[in-house]
């Protein structure tokens, strides 16, 4: 993995981890393209960037982190079954990750999903976090745990999940982001413990590609989140599914023709 690796990664994390796309079928084609092999910094280094992501969530919503301990028991809560799903079942998600077509298939279906949830879920009763209950985050967090199917999205799963409970769209979708935070840190947390047990040592040019790819991570999903919810109000979900087929078709396609993809 070299510097240009690092940046055009960085930006794909950027865009997609909080988008309805799934941040890993990206990662999973960008790597095959650039010919990155999977070492262990590598996937260290794919879910270690998210922190750079997660931190624009904090800085954009830095007034509602100061509101109320209610805000973090109910992120408490709604991160309980995704903690528990995936200290149970850890080594079956990982294997998971080893297999290109369980995302191409996930995106794939996922996108037909998305296709319909403006039509499903179209009166919604809740427009802000703070009307949210802890039953209802619980539910929330139980959807969340789909995203450890590769290829589901964990923002598409807690959105949906969110409008199932009837959440608004940019409710469900901010409180998905908020959600963001304590479960991607506690990943890359498990990430980083588990390259250090392996016995791995970083080097100084390590840590500067981890330094530089959250630093773009950061800057590039303060953006997208902007951008996503403008999007999301005027537009819906619609547009996401018909990415999500098409990329979901391409990975299948590729692997079915004899492509190499190759897992992160």
């Amino acid at each position: 993995m070299n510097l240009i690796h690092v940046i055009i990664l960085a930006i794909i994390e950027g865009i997609t981890e909080f988008l309805p796309v799934s941040s890993t079928g990206h990662m999973i084609i960008a790597s095959s393209i650039m010919g990155i092999a999977a070492d262990p910094f590598v996937k260290l280094f794919t879910v270690a960037i998210q922190l750079g992501a997660i931190l624009s969530v904090v800085v954009l919503y830095w007034k509602r982190f100061l509101q109320s301990v209610n805000f973090y028991l109910k992120l408490f809560i709604a991160f309980i079954p995704a903690a528990v799903f995936g200290f149970l079942f850890s080594k079956k998600i990982d294997a998971l990750m080893e297999s290109a077509l369980t995302v191409g298939i996930t995106l794939f279906i996922g996108g037909i999903i998305l296709l319909f949830v403006d039509k499903w879920f179209n009166k919604p009763l809740i427009k802000e976090e703070k009307e949210i209950s802890n039953l209802t985050a619980l539910k929330i967090g139980f959807f969340q745990c789909l995203a450890m199917i590769p290829g589901t999205s964990r923002s598409a799963a807690t959105i949906v999940g969110g409008m199932s409970q009837k959440l608004s769209r940019t409710a469900a979708a901010e409180f998905s982001f908020f959600l963001a935070v304590p479960t991607m840190f506690a990943a890359t947390a498990k990430k980083l413990l588990d390259y250090h047990k392996d016995g791995h040592i970083f080097t100084g040019e390590e840590i500067k590609l981890l330094a530089i790819g959250n630093v773009i991570a950061f800057i590039v999903a303060m953006l997208a989140i902007k951008t996503f919810i403008t999007f999301l109000e005027r537009k819906g979900f619609k547009m996401f599914g018909w990415y999500r087929i098409v990329i979901g078709a391409i990975i299948i396609g590729l692997i079915y023709s004899g492509h190499p993809l190759q897992t992160i």
